[in-house]
């Protein structure tokens, strides 16, 4: 069973192959998704600080049932957060608001802060900063592997030159129809394991029609297909559930996609829009989208 089965990290820490994401769960229903998950045999959970949900996520891995060395836990550094004072309280913050007392794996969400996404600074001066607050939080046994997310090529390397630590991972939007086969490629040849937030492509996949007669081929669901697509790729896939039902259908996915089903998966035309995500990656008060 896939849930079983881990990627060993580059600095030997190994990762389940799928993970839970609780991107917009709520904070009061969090904990009630991680014990379902963990029954139905999840050992590895995605949150983040901008999620508001770090408290619900921390108690349900504390009061699971599952031993906490057998679970793997991964949060976020607030993407605005690029100065190495505000990165060192942020992280402590997070494990106070998980009421852990490590967390496996913690990640600079971006390499801009959301209101600045991709739109020219790449901020590499702060987010050198901020790494080195994970650095030291990793030498200090507060965190067991550090990493990113939404880095590009450029803020990939100003880490690899500059940092005394590579990352572990870089998560990234990736689903079928939106694959960044050149980040993925760049990623891995850095020793670096890629992450696939939204493998469903924010549920918008699932009116795709090409998508769906090759999921009938294999009598799986949409869902199942794309999230089989990522792991094909090597990358390490995150689908997002509340639902018990979706989680174990999520992870039901030990088929093989044949080469050129996954040929065609890979061309299948990008989505124009997003619809309710489609202010991607903003993150506010009133509205948090991955």
């Amino acid at each position: 069973m896939i849930l079983n089965e881990t990627y060993t990290l580059n600095n030997g820490v190994e990762i389940p192959k799928i993970g839970l994401g609780t991107w917009m769960i709520e904070d009061d229903k969090a904990a009630q998704a991680v014990r379902s998950a963990v029954e139905i045999g999840y050992r590895h959970f995605d949150t983040a600080q901008a999620y508001g949900n770090e408290r619900g996520v921390g108690a349900g891995i504390r009061d699971c049932g599952v031993a906490r060395d057998e679970l793997f836990l991964t949060t976020k550094l607030d993407a605005g957060i690029k100065s190495l004072d505000a990165a060192r309280k942020s992280i402590d913050d997070s494990l106070r608001t998980l009421d852990l007392d490590h967390i496996d794996l913690m990640i600079i969400h971006s390499p801009q802060p959301w209101d600045k996404f991709r739109k020219g600074d790449h901020f590499f001066e702060g987010n050198l900063e901020a790494w080195q607050a994970l650095e030291e939080a990793l030498q200090a046994g507060k965190l067991r592997a550090i990493g990113v997310s939404n880095f590009e090529k450029a803020d990939l390397d100003n880490i690899l030159e500059n940092g005394s630590v590579p990352p572990a991972v870089n998560q990234f939007l990736t689903h079928v129809s939106n694959t960044p086969f050149e980040l993925i490629e760049y990623t891995r040849s850095k020793g670096i394991q890629p992450e696939a937030f939204s493998p469903i492509g924010h549920g918008k996949i699932l009116e795709n029609d090409q998508i769906a007669k090759i999921a009938k081929r294999y009598d799986v669901s949409v869902p199942q297909l794309s999230i089989r697509y990522c792991l094909q790729l090597g990358l390490l896939p995150l689908p997002k559930s509340a639902t018990p039902a979706h989680m174990r259908s999520n992870a039901e996915v030990d088929f093989e996609i044949s080469d050129a089903d996954m040929d065609a998966l890979k061309a299948v035309a990008p989505i124009e829009d997003y619809g309710d995500a489609s202010d991607f990656p903003v993150f506010s008060d009133d509205a948090r989208s991955q």
